[in-house]
C-alpha cells in the first residue's frame, strides 16, 4: 500500500514540552479520571492541573536533594504514579519504573542494580516496603503513595504534593525551569524476566517523543476520546500508548479499579478506547458468544453479522445500530482497541471490527519505545502486526526460502543500550546498526509486518520445515473450549533426536460447563471436547504442523505482567 495519507502531529523534542503544549492546546479539559475508592464516581483531573501537580512533585523531589538521581516507582495505575513519572523525567533525574508483581527479593535486586535513591510506591506496596526499608540502606527516602502525612519514615506523597505547591507558589523556578537533555538516559526500564537475566533497558525523551509521535501520526486520538487504563503501566507498552499518547493527544485516561472491575469500569468512565493484550480481547470476544449462546440468540447474531457485512460492502454501515444491544453490554461508547505485546488471532480482530469496534493490532518491543509497527485508522491487515511507523526502518536479516528471517529495526526510537551491559548491547545489534528484535516475521507485498513467532521457539523438524508454535496456539485458543494453550517439541524416543509437535491445553471449564450444563460432564467428556478441537485443527494444518502429543491441564499458565506465557517455566523438561 503507498501513498497513505497520515494525521497531522505536533512535534515535539521532549516530554516537558509535550506537556506543556497539551496544557497550552487542552488546558481545563480532562486529563485524567480517578477515583477515592472504587465505590465512587470518577473525578476529573485536568491538563492544566496536571502539569501544576507534576511541577509541585518534582520541585519536593528537589527539596530532597534528588538531582540527577535515580527514582524507582511501583504500584499499580493511578494518578500519582503518572505525576511521579512525569515529574522525575522532565526535570529531576531518572525514572525506574518496578513491575510491581515481582516478589520482595527480585524488587530489592532491581533497586541495587538501578542505583535507585528514593523509591516512591502504591499503599498497596506498604507491607512489602516495609520489610524492604528494614534491610537495604542504599535507600534515601520511602514515598507511599497512600499516606496523609509523613508516618514510621515514609513520606507522604500527598504532603509533599502539598509542599512542592508551596515552594512554587514562593517563586522556586528551578524544577519548573529546567530543561531535559532529549538526547540523555531518561527511563530504566527492566525486561520481563526475573531480574537476575532481565536487562535494564536505557530510553530517553528523544526516543519516547519520536515514538509517540509516530504513533499519533497512524491513528485517531484526541479530546472526546477517554482511555480505560487496565494493563502494568511499568511496562512500556502500556506507559507509551495508554498514557503518554493519550496525554499528548488531548484524550482523558480513566484508572481501572482491576481486572475484574473492567465492565462496570468501562459505563462508569464512558470509554471510548483501551490498549490491550490478546488475551483480554480474547476473553471478551469467547464471553460475548457464551451470552449469546445462554439467550439462544447465538443464530439471530450470526445472521445479523452477514447482513451487516453484506450492507458495508455497498457502503452502508449498520453496525453501532444493529449491534447495540451487544455494544451497550460491552461499553457503549467503545469505538477502538489497540491490542500489543503477543499476536491476536485474526478471526477475534475481525469480530470486533464487525459489531462495530475498530481493533488494530500492533507490534514492538521495549528496546523500541515500543512500537515498531501498526495496523491503522486507513489501512489493516487482521492477521498482520501492521506498517511500520514513520520513520522506522523494519527489514528482515537472514529471510529463508519462504520469505522468513529475523526482524531487525532502525530509527530515532531505539533504545540507547542495556544499562552497564555493552557486551550485550552489542550483541543485539547487526555491523550496520540495526536492533535484532530475535522475532521472526515476513514483509507482504503491501509493506505489512507478519510475526511468525520468536526464533528461540521455533521447532525445526527432521527434514528441516519450521513450525511456529504461536500460529498453532491461535488456532486452538479459537475455539471457545479453549482457556489457552501451548505448543512446543517434544521429544520422541521412537525417532531418536527428533521431536514431536505436543501441546498443552487449559480447557475453558466455565464455559464449556456453561453451554452444556454444569455437572453434566465428566473429565472425560472434558478431555473429549478438547481432543475433537486438536483434530479440527490438525485438518487444517499440513502434516508436518500437526499436533501429535496432547496434555490437558487445569490450571492456568504463569504468565507475565502483559499476559505472556512463561515458557521457560512452563515447557516441560
Amino acid at each position: 500500500m503507498k501513498n497513505i495519507p497520515l494525521y497531522d502531529v505536533r512535534r515535539i523534542s521532549d516530554l516537558k514540552d509535550m506537556l506543556a503544549g497539551s496544557v497550552a492546546e487542552f488546558g481545563d479539559k480532562p486529563a485524567f479520571l480517578r477515583k477515592k475508592d472504587p465505590a465512587a464516581a470518577y473525578e476529573p483531573v485536568s491538563f492544566r492541573q496536571f502539569q501544576a501537580d507534576v511541577n509541585a512533585f518534582g520541585t519536593a523531589l528537589l527539596d530532597l536533594g534528588q538531582q540527577g538521581r535515580r527514582i524507582a516507582v511501583i504500584g499499580e495505575n493511578q494518578y500519582a504514579w503518572v505525576t511521579t513519572y512525569l515529574a522525575v523525567v522532565n526535570g529531576v533525574g531518572i525514572i525506574v519504573p518496578i513491575d510491581r508483581e515481582l516478589p520482595e527479593e527480585e524488587i530489592v535486586r532491581c533497586l541495587e542494580r538501578a542505583r535507585v535513591s528514593t523509591v516512591v510506591f502504591a499503599e498497596s506496596k506498604r507491607e512489602v516496603i516495609r520489610s524492604i526499608a528494614g534491610k537495604v540502606d542504599f535507600v534515601e527516602h520511602w514515598i507511599d503513595m497512600g499516606l496523609a502525612s509523613d508516618e514510621n519514615g515514609f513520606k507522604a506523597f500527598a504532603g509533599l504534593l502539598t509542599r512542592g505547591h508551596d515552594r512554587v507558589r514562593a517563586g522556586f523556578r528551578d524544577y519548573v525551569d529546567a530543561e531535559p537533555d532529549p538526547a540523555a538516559v531518561s527511563v530504566l526500564l527492566f525486561t520481563s524476566a526475573t531480574t537476575s537475566e532481565s536487562k535494564a533497558v536505557q530510553l530517553s525523551h528523544g526516543n519516547l517523543c519520536e515514538n509517540l509521535m509516530a504513533v499519533m501520526s497512524t491513528v485517531r486520538l484526541g479530546p472526546g476520546d477517554i482511555a480505560l487504563s487496565i494493563l502494568p503501566i511499568h511496562h512500556t507498552y502500556e506507559c507509551t500508548c495508554g498514557f503518554l499518547c493519550p496525554v499528548y493527544s488531548g484524550a482523558a485516561i480513566a484508572f481501572c479499579d482491576g481486572l475484574r472491575h473492567i465492565p462496570r469500569n468501562l459505563k462508569e468512565s464512558g470509554c471510548t478506547m483501551m490498549v490491550v493484550v490478546p488475551l483480554v480481547l480474547e476473553a471478551m470476544h469467547k464471553r460475548i458468544w457464551a451470552e449469546a449462546e445462554k439467550k439462544g440468540a447465538a443464530g439471530k447474531l450470526r445472521l445479523a453479522l452477514r447482513i451487516s457485512n453484506g450492507l458495508r460492502r455497498i457502503g452502508i454501515d449498520l453496525r453501532r445500530r444493529l449491534f447495540r444491544a451487544v455494544l451497550e453490554n460491552l461499553g457503549p461508547h467503545l469505538r477502538l482497541f489497540i491490542c500489543g505485546a503477543a499476536a491476536l488471532n485474526p478471526e477475534v480482530a475481525k469480530g470486533f471490527r464487525d459489531l462495530g469496534i475498530a481493533t488494530l493490532q500492533g507490534y514492538g518491543l521495549t528496546e523500541c519505545s515500543p512500537l515498531v509497527a501498526g495496523n491503522r485508522d486507513r489501512a489493516c491487515k487482521n492477521d498482520a502486526a501492521g506498517l511500520p511507523l514513520p520513520g522506522v526502518d523494519v527489514r528482515i536479516h537472514q529471510p529463508g526460502r519462504e520469505g522468513v528471517g529475523e526482524v531487525v529495526v532502525k530509527g530515532p526510537s531505539v533504545m540507547l543500550g542495556y544499562y552497564e551491559q555493552p557486551e550485550e548491547t552489542a550483541r543485539v545489534f547487526t555491523a550496520d546498526g540495526y536492533f535484532r528484535t530475535g522475532d521472526l516475521g515476513y514483509i507482504d507485498r503491501d509493506g505489512f509486518l507478519h510475526i511468525t513467532g520468536r526464533a528461540k521457539n521455533v521447532i525445526i523438524t527432521k527434514n528441516g520445515r519450521n513450525v511456529y508454535p504461536e500460529e498453532i496456539e491461535s488456532l486452538f485458543n479459537l475455539s471457545p473450549y479453549v482457556l489457552e494453550s501451548m505448543v512446543y517439541a517434544k521429544p520422541d524416543p521412537r525417532e531418536g533426536d527428533d521431536a514431536v509437535v505436543a501441546a498443552i491445553i487449559v480447557p475453558a471449564v466455565e464455559y464449556i460447563h456453561a453451554t452444556h450444563g454444569q455437572g453434566t460432564l465428566t473429565a472425560d467428556d472434558i478431555q473429549g471436547l478438547i481432543h475433537n478441537v486438536v483434530r479440527r485443527v490438525n485438518e487444517r494444518l499440513p502434516s508436518f504442523k500437526r499436533v501429535r502429543d496432547v496434555s490437558i491441564r487445569e490450571t492456568e499458565f504463569i504468565k507475565t505482567t502483559t499476559r505472556k506465557i512463561k515458557r521457560y517455566l512452563e515447557k516441560p523438561a
